[in-house]
């Protein structure tokens, strides 16, 4: 297993951040690790990077012990943490050099993480110099530069604009193609299009850990928008099978929750047809990851 953790808790004074989290992730996964803010994820991610230690249970990154061999751990783990920290007054390359002579790497293997990240255009700059987007590229090539086997993202893409968030979301596909990725985020568009596998996290708690496509097939609601031509009577919706809830979003408009697996779009041109009304606009919303995610980690 390229990650391995093993009933890790993590409290902070009367706060337990991690409650006896369990999981393990397969070389050359990647696996987006989600919940609210506070629900634990960058604690376990700083045990993992040994930048902490947990109060209990045991961690292994690439086979190697997160408290027993810490070293071998940082060197085959390239992290990106969530306030990126760089030095501004350093230019792209020299920044690089610095950290390849931490690492002890090739300067040849500089401009290999350059190319890789995009960072071509920019790299004659001063760090301070250059766009949020940028900058999480030159975090990145340092994450890489080490060429290590697991990348541990925390937040990678925050604070970036659309055109930067597509363009750093490229840069993590293309370069989990060979490597363990275990990526921490809030936008759900970037797990659903860069993930394997997905690990809700809720009050220090692991509450959802499942492939991508399994959780998404396992969904058996749909949600269906549509417009009559006139007011109805809201006792004839318990005329629809399979109906679990509606409400109305204006006047003529309603949005229906079916629990099946069945398209019900055809039952409701018929319910309509039944009942003197016209179907002005239908339409299917497919619940997403926002959704489960939303229904995983609302507490009541």
């Amino acid at each position: 297993m390229s990650i391995e953790v093993q009933n890790i808790s993590k409290s902070y004074g009367a706060q337990k951040a991690l409650d006896n989290v369990s999981f393990s992730v397969k070389k050359g996964e990647i696996v987006g690790f989600l919940g609210p803010n506070g629900a634990g994820k960058s604690t376990l991610m700083k045990i993992l990077t040994t930048y902490i230690n947990a109060d209990e249970g045991k961690a292994s990154v690439n086979g190697n012990d997160v408290n027993e061999n810490p070293k071998e751990v940082q060197l085959s783990v390239g992290y990106l943490a969530e306030h990126n920290p760089l030095y501004l007054d350093l230019y792209v390359r020299e920044y690089l050099a610095f950290n390849a002579d931490v690492y002890k790497v090739a300067k040849s293997r500089i401009e290999e993480v350059i190319e890789l990240t995009g960072l071509s255009s920019e790299s004659h700059k001063k760090i301070g110099q250059l766009s949020k987007g940028y900058r999480q590229r030159v975090g990145l090539a340092t994450a890489l530069l080490h060429n290590p086997e697991v990348l541990i993202l925390d937040e990678p893409t925050t604070g970036l604009d659309p055109n930067q968030l597509v363009e750093i979301r490229n840069v993590i596909k293309n370069v989990g193609k060979n490597k363990t990725v275990f990526l921490s985020t809030h936008i759900m568009q970037e797990v659903e299009a860069i993930c394997d596998r997905v690990i809700i996290i809720n009050n220090g708690k692991i509450v959802t850990d499942k492939k991508l496509d399994k959780l998404v097939s396992e969904i058996k609601e749909q949600v269906i928008e549509v417009e009559f031509d006139k007011a109805v009577n809201e006792a004839l919706f318990a005329k629809l099978p399979n109906l679990k809830s509606y409400k109305t979003i204006s006047s003529n408009s309603w949005e229906l929750t079916f629990e099946t697996e069945i398209d019900m779009r055809s039952a409701i041109f018929d319910f309509a047809q039944d009942n003197s009304l016209k179907t002005l606009q239908l339409s299917l919303k497919s619940k997403n990851l926002e959704q489960i995610f939303r229904e995983k980690t609302f507490n009541k």
